[in-house]
């Protein structure tokens, strides 16, 4: 550590403040965005799965607010040995609208002339914290809570205040592109969402027009109903028993609305569940428990012996392209069909049947080729830019530890 950089505790460079016990009949299916514990992922905050309260709770205190740019730390969790679920990790909000802080998730407000904002943030990404929020946590059974005290003992050493922004400056660079990318991918699926609503929702697509009505069948001429089993497999390929390879592993913790946000490396033997699901390039899969939380995700060019848990379906096209039948199997429709099909009090949850049974008003061949021909491209370009965000998220960890150890000069 060099010369001029100090030795300070979390107390001294920054204030945690407890988020607001709501209750659960405070929560409602839109409003204002609730975080939760389970709001954190993969270092930033998720909104779309979350809970929501009316927006006269935004009169409550403004320390439970989260703004633009404020990080939170979950203060429950899994012991450390399971990452994206664990105690102690730290997310920050790129939300340009007001949440609202749940308990058990801590804000930091930081001491701004002892320490800059974003310093201490990347601070809080690094091993070095997680590893000691393990050593502090505590708890029984899958469950660690760590409190404010015991976070704000974790010590941390800072350089003079113009090294730390320069440091953050470098980091954020990383944290920029990645975000820019985020908002490229989300722009190109609005984009196919939109060309798919307007072609096949409101029936606007080339030539609608001078489509007629079929009298015996009471649909476009061209159209027809068919059930999903009819233009796609549905959980169609298992491992063998005879399989011994190391696999990546898909959990429905580690999927959000649209998006595989990791896998998980294991040995088949050690691998979660009995069966194992193979998902190749093209696949849909969408969660069984509860599927109106919208947890589904296009597969694009999988790693070798990718595996989804049996929490989801597994959906493989093999009489439409994947980018028509990613639209169909997002639709709102589709989505009420399965929350009136999902069984279970505690876990509602829909069957591989209730997907085979479900029945599409399909195009013509020449009009979903016409639709591929507009949209296959974006299921290339999104694939491009996450694979971009890996390899930049992989660059900036590998500079972290070593900036914030000063090993670096800046």
């Amino acid at each position: 550590m060099k010369e001029d950089w100090r030795e300070y505790t979390i107390d001294d460079v920054a204030k945690i403040i407890n988020g607001y016990a709501f209750k659960s009949k405070d929560f409602i299916s839109s409003g204002v965005p609730i975080i939760k514990i389970k709001s954190l992922k993969d270092k930033v905050l998720v909104i779309d799965n979350g809970d929501f309260v009316d927006k006269d709770f935004l009169k409550l205190n403004e320390k439970y607010h989260i703004q633009y740019d404020d990080f939170v730390i979950a203060m429950t969790g899994s012991h450390i040995t399971l990452p994206s679920s664990a105690v102690g990790r730290v997310a920050k909000s790129r939300h340009k609208e007001k949440l609202l802080l749940n308990q058990r998730v801590g804000k930091f407000k930081v001491k701004n002339k002892i320490c800059d904002h974003n310093f201490l943030y990347y601070f809080l990404t690094t091993d070095h914290f997680f590893q000691n929020v393990g050593l502090r946590a505590k708890g029984a059974g899958n469950q660690a809570n760590i409190s404010n005290r015991d976070i704000g003992s974790i010590k941390i050493h800072l350089p003079p205040l113009p090294t730390q922004q320069k440091i953050a400056d470098i980091l954020s660079a990383y944290d920029d592109l990645i975000e820019n990318n985020i908002k490229r991918i989300e722009l190109l699926e609005e984009q196919a969402q939109l060309i798919y609503e307007e072609w096949f929702v409101r029936m606007k697509f080339p030539n609608h027009e001078n489509t007629k009505i079929d009298a015996e069948t009471g649909l476009l001429n061209g159209w027809t109903n068919t059930t999903l089993v009819e233009i796609a497999k549905v959980n169609a390929n298992s491992i063998s028993s005879s399989f011994d390879e190391d696999i990546e592993y898909i959990d429905i913790s580690s999927v959000s609305t649209k998006s595989i946000d990791h896998t998980t490396k294991y040995p088949i033997k050690e691998a979660p569940g009995r069966a194992k699901r193979i998902i190749t390039h093209g696949d849909i899969i969408w969660s069984c428990v509860r599927p109106n939380r919208k947890s589904y995700a296009v597969i694009w060019n999988p790693e070798e012996n990718t595996i989804a848990s049996t929490g989801f379906t597994v959906v493989s096209p093999t009489e439409v392209p994947t980018s028509f039948l990613y639209q169909v199997l997002g639709t709102e429709q589709f989505i009420a069909y399965l929350t009136n099909r999902a069984t279970g009090a505690a876990y509602p949850a829909v069957k591989s049947i209730d997907f085979k049974e479900y029945v599409i008003s399909l195009p013509p061949k020449s009009l979903i080729d016409k639709f591929d021909a507009q949209t296959k491209d974006y299921l290339d370009v999104i694939w491009n830019l996450k694979q971009q965000n890996e390899k930049l998220k992989e660059a900036r960890d590998i500079l972290l530890p070593r900036l914030m150890m000063g090993i670096i000069e800046v």
